[in-house]
C-alpha cells in the first residue's frame, strides 16, 4: 500500500530509543538509494525505484510485537529489505532475530540497515527461499514469526518489470499457505504468527485454508481500512498452533474492530497515529 514518508522531528515529539551507530558514523545512502526513518533512530536503506516499505509492513510488525511482547526469539519470513524485522527489533530490544530473504539485492540493503542500527549482533539475515531445506534448521523454534506475503498468484495482474517490486506483490516464491506451513513448523510452544493479507472473501478463504492445513488457528483478525468509509482491503492475522490452545477455544476467532488509517478528509486517523508512536515513528 502507500509508502510511508521519511521523518525528522515533529514539534513536541522527539525520536525515542538509543542513537543508532550509523548516525555517529555519518553513514549515508549511495547512488539510487535513500536512507529513511522507520523506528525511533532506526533507519532503512531502500532503492529509490525498487520495493519500498509500506503501511502493510508497519502494521505487521506492530501487530506481532504487540501481541507477543515478551518474545525472546523472532523469525521474519520473506523479509525483503528488513522493514518488519527492524521494527520488531526496535520494539523487542531483548530478542534475537532470524530473517530469511531470497533476493540478494534486498539482503544487501537489509544487512547495511542492521549495521547502521547497531543490531547486527542479534539480527541474523539468511539468504534463500524459506521453503528450501537447510535455510531453517528443523529444530529451530521462535516465539514470534512474522510475514508480509505477496498477495497475488502470477498472471493475475499487472506485473512490474522490477524484480524487487514483482516479488513483493506476486507469488514467485511461495503462497500464504507456504508461510503458514513454515510458521507452524518453527513456532515455539505458545508462539504467535502475525501476517497481513487481503481480506476479500476469496483471499480470506486462502488464509483460512492455509491455516487449517498447517495446524494453525486464526485466533484474531483485524481488518484495515485505508480511508474512512471504504471497505477494508487487507487484514492483520494472529495465528497459533492448534495444539497450543485449549480444546474449548479451537475454531474460534475474534474479529477486532476495523483499524482506520486515514479519515475521510485524508488526515491521519488518531489510532494510526498511536500505532506509529508505538513503533517510534512520528505521527
Amino acid at each position: 500500500m502507500a509508502n510511508e514518508t521519511p521523518d525528522t522531528h515533529f514539534k513536541g515529539w522527539a525520536k525515542p530509543g538509543p542513537i543508532a551507530p550509523g548516525h555517529a558514523l555519518g553513514t549515508s545512502a549511495g547512488e539510487g538509494e535513500t536512507l529513511d526513518a522507520i523506528s525511533g533512530h532506526f533507519r532503512l536503506f531502500q532503492l529509490k525505484d525498487g520495493h519500498r516499505f509500506s503501511t502493510d509492513d508497519i502494521l505487521t510488525a506492530w501487530y506481532g510485537a504487540s501481541w507477543c511482547p515478551t518474545a525472546r526469539t523472532s523469525l521474519d519470513l520473506g523479509s525483503g529489505i528488513g522493514t518488519v524485522g527492524s521494527i520488531c527489533a526496535w520494539r523487542l530490544p531483548g530478542a534475537r532475530f532470524v530473517t530469511v530473504e531470497a533476493q540478494a539485492v534486498s539482503v544487501a540493503l537489509a544487512k547495511r540497515s542492521a549495521e547502521f542500527n547497531g543490531i547486527a549482533d542479534r539480527y541474523e539475515i539468511r539468504t534463500g527461499d524459506f521453503r528450501d531445506a537447510g535455510v531453517l534448521r528443523a529444530e529451530e523454534r521462535f516465539d514470534l514469526v512474522t510475514g508480509s506475503p505477496p498477495y497475488f498468484p502470477t498472471g493475475t495482474g499487472v506485473e512490474s518489470d522490477h524484480p524487487q517490486k514483482l516479488a513483493c506483490r506476486f507469488e514467485l516464491r511461495g503462497t500464504i499457505a507456504d508461510y503458514c506451513t513454515t510458521a507452524a513448523k518453527h513456532l515455539a510452544p505458545g508462539g504467535f504468527f502475525a501476517c497481513v493479507f487481503p481480506t476479500d472473501q476469496k483471499q480470506l478463504e486462502r488464509v483460512m485454508q492455509g491455516a487449517a492445513d498447517s495446524g494453525l488457528v486464526i485466533v484474531r483478525r483485524r481488518p484495515v481500512v485505508f480511508r474512512e468509509g471504504e471497505l477494508p482491503l487487507v487484514a492483520l492475522f494472529g495465528l497459533m498452533r492448534t495444539g497450543d490452545l485449549p480444546e474449548w477455544f479451537r475454531g474460534q476467532s475474534w474479529v477486532e474492530p476495523d483499524l482506520i488509517i486515514r479519515r475521510k478528509d485524508g488526515s491521519i486517523h488518531p489510532e494510526y497515529s498511536a500505532v506509529k508512536l508505538a513503533i517510534g515513528f512520528p505521527p
